[in-house]
């Protein structure tokens, strides 16, 4: 599912949601320093302290630290190294006093990969500064309220590069994390021969150490993601400026999986990285999860009994569907025969589409529904535009496609 990502079966998938992850404007140590003094002096220490550690400059770093905060910010420092960094910044958003010479700074945290990310990952944070002898030092930082947490934050970094992957895990060993990138490697080409556009044609994987892990650098809690094999997070508000996207393994689901069924799910994530910049709230989850799915499938000797065996049982039970998957269907923590049978619903949709109308149609039908400029009508334009049909005919054609490949 991804941002959707695709879950166990699958991204996680079937795979995920999209998780909006809020864009700093650039990456570098530059930005522009708020007008109010005490935001400003918050800024052009926090600036500073970014330059360093992109530099490498351990005195300087620690030159903006408090001593009580110094052991364990280096720490984090030290693991960074393992990091292939190319921007680092943050963009201090508002202060609030809590003390004599004490302040809380609120900033956007920014960062790149180098070689891999056009445009950075960002998280919001949360940093204490104290003010001795005139000057401002640091005293903590942690994610704000709801946000991500690092992956070096949670322990000492391994770093694997594939061919046209970046690997980068906590917690687990080296020869997993190069499996994972092997797995990544063959999805690159694989996703490229389906959607042959603009896209970076590699692919960044988080591997934690837990399915707590997972949760934090989801923001979320990890129960949520249970038996979800992987993740991929990203905004989906399309166009060349779409922040980077990051996959994120689910050790324990995945580490479950067959060899097929990890494939299948690398693959899965790495549609929604591909799809990304075409992705937006216009476009549906049937079709973001579908298209992902019908991607990885594609090539394979899964017939479709095999791949939708949720919803091949309810077909054979004469319970077929009335309508598509909505997106609501697609709620991670609920009945998860009913969530399998929106990810199969999804991908017979799509690859019904491919049938009928060829897969060229296929992907001009989903950036069709992404440029539209909203939710309402995006789907049914479309259908219209792209391949001359109805949303009742097409509804009708897709019900009748279950009965055919599922009966």
């Amino acid at each position: 599912m991804a941002g959707q990502g695709c879950g166990a079966r699958r991204s996680a998938t079937a795979c995920l949601l999209a998780l909006l992850l809020a864009l700093t404007g650039l990456v570098g140590c530059g930005a522009k320093a708020p007008a109010e003094p005490a935001s400003r002096q918050a800024q052009e220490l926090l600036d500073r302290h970014a330059r360093a550690l992109l530099d490498r400059d351990e005195p300087g770093y620690l030159a903006a630290l408090d001593p009580s905060y110094a052991p364990a910010a280096l720490t984090v420092y030290r693991r960074l190294a393992a990091v292939p960094l190319d921007g680092w910044t943050y963009r201090v958003t508002g202060v609030d006093p809590t003390g004599t010479d004490r302040l809380t700074a609120r900033a956007d945290l920014g960062y790149r990969l180098r070689g891999h990310d056009r445009r950075p990952v960002t998280g919001a944070r949360v940093l204490d500064l104290v003010r001795r002898d005139g000057r401002w030092y640091v005293t903590g930082d942690r994610p704000a309220e709801g946000a991500p947490r690092q992956l070096w934050e949670q322990g000492d970094v391994v770093t694997v590069r594939g061919t046209r992957s970046l690997v980068l895990g906590v917690g687990t060993t080296t020869a997993r994390l190069r499996e994972i990138a092997a797995a990544a490697d063959r999805a690159v080409p694989a996703v490229t021969a389906a959607w042959p556009g603009d896209w970076a044609r590699q692919v960044v994987v988080l591997v934690p150490g837990s399915l707590g892990g997972m949760g934090e650098l989801l923001g979320a809690p990890g129960a949520s993601y249970r038996g979800i094999a992987a993740v991929t997070t990203g905004e989906t508000r399309g166009g060349p400026d779409a922040p980077a996207d990051r996959v994120i393994v689910n050790p324990d689901a995945y580490g479950v999986l067959g060899g097929f069924g990890r494939q299948l799910v690398l693959t899965h994530e790495t549609v929604h990285v591909a799809t990304r910049s075409a992705t937006t709230p216009s476009t549906p989850v049937w079709l973001s999860e579908g298209f992902a799915d019908w991607v990885a499938y594609r090539g394979t000797d899964r017939t479709p009994a095999q791949a939708a065996p949720e919803l091949r049982r309810a077909v054979r039970a004469g319970e077929l569907p009335a309508r598509l998957p909505v997106d609501g269907d697609f709620a991670f923590g609920g009945d998860a025969e009913a969530l399998a049978r929106a990810y199969e619903g999804g991908w017979l949709a799509c690859a019904l589409i491919a049938d009928r109308w060829g897969e060229t149609k296929l992907t001009a039908f989903y950036r069709a529904v992404g440029a539209h400029p909203a939710r309402d009508g995006a789907v049914e334009q479309a259908l219209r535009e792209v391949l001359d049909t109805t949303p009742e005919q097409f509804t009708a054609d897709w019900r009748t496609y279950l009965e055919e490949r599922l009966g």
